[in-house]
């Protein structure tokens, strides 16, 4: 899951965001990037990997400046790389975004955008957002933005500034976690609480559908209409491990209640209400799933797990036989699979090295 930081006030940006980025560090990511605004416009620093590579790369490429966002990014849309790291920009950077979540109808919009003569520089689909603000933005932001969300399909929070008004930044959410900071003379936003409590421990959770105008001596809140939202801050009593388990005993209980959210946001991008049908043609299509012969499920430890409750659904719902295999043992078996063979490699960090070598 991605995370997102943002900060106006009166320090130094691009320290604060880090610093919150890095507290967001246990949420996994492939790429890390921030974006600060100062009198020359958009400083913007992105890099793959991990986030001390952008570490060493504002050591030697440095930005000033009060007001800024931040980014570390997990690959749905793209490859991880520098151009498709967060933040994005639109054609003439004037408009710079951070985004969790999923658009799902980013195809179409880019399309549309691309006829208009928006020019695209990544394979991301947060890019039509900040392409869509542009085409919307005149003097208000909170208002271009509002028309961009109106467009918009799928789950999002987001953090948008425009280069030529420092004074404020936009927040917006659905489907997707944000919260605000509440400081002396300063204001932060993040994905999670983790990365706000060195600096306030007031805090306003974001609604579906809030978006948030960020100012350094105020917030205002308003709904998708315009419609102005009353929401006064909580205050924070857990301490910064306590924050990262969301307020539960441990690790394992916060992820069993979560559940229910993972499997919805796995599922959202690619289920269509509307059309009545389920997305998956990309994954494998339609032509070459009808011709399996096998399944083949491969894991380490509770990915191994996993497949093995897996099987039954595999075999049940595809009538196609599956087999689950042990990744450590796999690797060095020596047969031969069925040729046409589907082998599926389950791995929760991305870096299980015996799930990697069978694969």
């Amino acid at each position: 899951m991605c995370g997102i930081v943002g900060y106006i006030g009166q320090k130094s940006a691009a320290q604060i965001l880090v610093e919150g980025l890095r507290r967001l560090e246990y949420r996994g990511y492939d790429s890390a990037g921030v974006a600060v605004l100062n009198s020359s416009g958009i400083q913007l620093r992105r890099s793959p990997g991990k986030l001390s590579v952008l570490v060493d790369l504002l050591k030697k490429q440095p930005v000033e400046g009060t007001v800024g966002v931040g980014h570390t990014r997990w690959a749905t849309h793209g490859r991880p790389s520098e151009e498709n790291a967060h933040p994005h920009t639109c054609c003439k950077d004037n408009i710079v975004v951070v985004h969790n979540g999923i658009i799902e109808n980013y195809i179409e919009l880019k399309k549309t955008l691309t006829q208009k003569g928006h020019i695209f520089k990544s394979q991301t689909d947060t890019e039509v957002i900040a392409h869509l603000v542009e085409d919307a933005y005149t003097d208000d932001l909170r208002d271009a933005v509002q028309k961009a969300l109106k467009q918009l399909q799928g789950s999002y929070a987001i953090g948008v500034l425009a280069a030529n008004d420092p004074s404020h930044f936009i927040a917006a959410r659905k489907d997707s976690p944000l919260v605000l900071g509440v400081g002396e003379n300063e204001m932060f936003l993040a994905s999670d609480v983790p990365a706000l409590l060195p600096h306030t421990r007031k805090v306003i959770f974001l609604e579906d559908g809030d978006i948030a105008d960020i100012r350094q001596d105020k917030i205002e809140l308003t709904d998708l209409s315009g419609k102005t939202i009353e929401r006064k801050p909580q205050t924070i009593i857990w301490d910064a491990v306590m924050a990262e388990k969301a307020g539960y005993k441990h690790f394992m209980l916060k992820e069993i209640y979560e559940q229910i959210v993972t499997v919805r946001d796995t599922f959202r991008s690619r289920i269509s209400l509307e059309e009545g049908r389920v997305q998956l043609e990309d994954l494998l299509p339609l032509e070459v799933a009808q011709k399996l012969p096998k399944i083949c499920l491969v894991g380490c430890g509770t990915s191994h797990h996993a497949a093995l409750v897996s099987r039954f659904w595999f075999e049940e719902l595809t009538g196609i036989p599956c087999d689950v295999e042990i990744a450590s043992e796999y690797r060095y078996r020596r047969f031969t699979k069925e040729p046409g063979t589907l082998i599926v490699a389950i791995t929760q960090s991305g870096e299980t090295a015996d799930t990697l070598a069978a694969l």
